[in-house]
């Protein structure tokens, strides 16, 4: 037995022989849910508007890179892609008030995160449908149940998300394929540092106030959510195990949305 065959068989979910599509895979949820699948023996493709980021993962996964900018939507019309998994992942932030937000974030933000997942679930389901298998994976957020000020895109996009993914649900379920939500409340990533010092500005307060009264409060556990947490319950979500699941949405919030 190899120490991939190992891994995959501590994990409780072996992905052997599975390719797996992961964007925004270079960092944060992204690259933990890369570094999970490797261990549980897919093949992944790290796909990322940071190339040279996405390239050292990839290399160190002895897996693949594609460096894009999922942006450009019109660009993903037409493509055709191979893989057995799909996570949706990429996605940006930006806080304002409604009456003061730049039309075009918003439109950017829908785009990456509305947009280009429904191209990218478009690409992939004919494979999946011709091999009997699929496993589609949305991070969305708590911001998929919940909302808050100064985050109309944000908070749109995933509902948005939320809504596709069981649509997704209903038509690959006679094929093979699940389609399912992540709902993490605030995870220790990149994208959430940055907010830290946007909060800190909209709200008036110091920075190091912001995780305790703005991003935790509503929290039970008063802790940020690690990526590793997050990527545990993919791998799983990517597995046979996972083949009545579909249609579905799993919080990992610390027990926001249980009051």
């Amino acid at each position: 037995m190899t120490d991939l065959d190992t891994r995959a068989r501590t994990s409780g979910a072996s992905l052997n022989g599975r390719r797996a599509l992961i964007t925004g895979g270079a960092s944060g949820i992204g690259a933990a849910c890369a570094r999970a699948f490797a261990d549980a023996g897919a093949h992944v493709i790290v796909c990322d508007i940071d190339g040279d980021a996405a390239e050292a993962l990839a290399a160190d996964l002895g897996g693949e890179a594609w460096a894009a900018d999922l942006s450009d939507t019109a660009a993903l019309e037409d493509l055709e892609l191979d893989v057995d998994i799909l996570v949706n992942n990429a996605g940006i932030q930006r806080i304002a008030p409604i009456h003061e937000f730049d039309p075009e974030a918003w439109r950017l933000i829908n785009r990456l995160m509305v947009e280009a997942p429904f191209l990218l679930v478009r690409a992939v389901l004919p494979g999946m449908y011709d091999r009997g298998f699929g496993r589609i994976i949305n991070v969305s957020s708590i911001h998929g149940l919940r909302a808050s000020a100064f985050k109309s895109a944000y908070v749109s996009a995933k509902h948005a998300l939320e809504g596709f993914s069981k649509v997704t649900a209903l038509e690959g379920a006679p094929h093979g394929v699940t389609s399912n939500c992540i709902e993490p409340a605030y995870v220790r990533t990149p994208l959430v540092e940055k907010q830290i010092a946007d909060q800190a500005r909209i709200h008036g307060i110091e920075p190091e106030q912001v995780v305790q009264e703005i991003m935790l409060t509503e929290s039970a556990i008063k802790r940020l959510v690690e990526p590793e947490e997050v990527a545990s319950l993919a791998t799983w979500l990517a597995s046979d195990h996972s083949g009545m699941v579909t249609g579905a949405a799993y919080t990992i919030d610390g027990g926001w949305t249980a009051s």
